[in-house]
């Protein structure tokens, strides 16, 4: 008979969102197509002021093409997000220590914190028109179960005392694109200040108590 987990905890599914169905190829390159006129509209103009009306007409196509590959302009931003999204978890997941694999999970849960803010500082307006719309929506975005997921791993691998999933909800809720340009441009503190409080917060998870 397999023991409950500790603590009373129930541990839950690592496995992010169901990934999309693969596309033909032919509606792939158009999807990429869409995605790189979104891209250069949002370099632009701005993300914030992206419409699907702008990109049908930088991509040459009927507006309804533009709602059919995304639903919405939400779904475009999002995709946008998950287009800036694979690089960086191309770091993390494949990239050099410490980083990525090959260093302790301890060293990977210190590094992850200010690789993720300058990501996600180089591309601040970005991440806050993809995220303010629907702030349920935004935690089952597959981006961030991806990043669940990693720092949820993580932690049970430096076998701290802290409910791993929980524990990582709280650094990812620390990462929040939101609240990291409120501190930077509202409260004026300097990325480094926030790296450090970064460095902080994971050190006091990795305190293990007496057993």
């Amino acid at each position: 008979m397999t023991s409950p987990p500790p603590h009373g905890r129930t541990e839950l599914s690592l496995t992010p969102a169901e990934a999309p169905p693969q596309l033909r190829a032919d509606a792939a390159r158009n999807r990429a197509r869409l995605l790189e006129a979104a891209a250069r509209l949002a370099a632009e103009q701005g993300a914030a002021n992206l419409t699907m009306e702008a990109v049908a007409c930088a991509a040459q196509v009927g507006k309804g093409t533009v709602f059919r590959r995304f639903g919405d302009r939400s779904g475009l931003l999002l995709a946008l997000l998950d287009h800036q999204e694979q690089r960086f978890q191309a770091a993390f997941m494949s990239g050099p220590a410490p980083l990525g694999p090959g260093a302790p999970a301890g060293e990977r849960l210190h590094a992850f914190g200010p690789a993720a803010l300058r990501h996600e500082d180089a591309h601040r307006e970005l991440y806050l028109a993809a995220t303010q719309p629907d702030p349920v929506r935004r935690h089952l975005v597959p981006a961030r179960l991806v990043r669940l997921t990693h720092l949820t791993t993580l932690l049970r691998e430096a076998d701290t005392d802290a409910d791993a999933e929980l524990a990582a909800q709280t650094l990812l809720g620390y990462l929040d694109t939101g609240l990291v340009h409120h501190l930077l441009t509202r409260r004026g503190l300097p990325l480094s200040r926030v790296e450090a409080g970064w460095h902080d917060l994971v050190s006091r998870m990795l305190v293990r108590g007496d057993r």
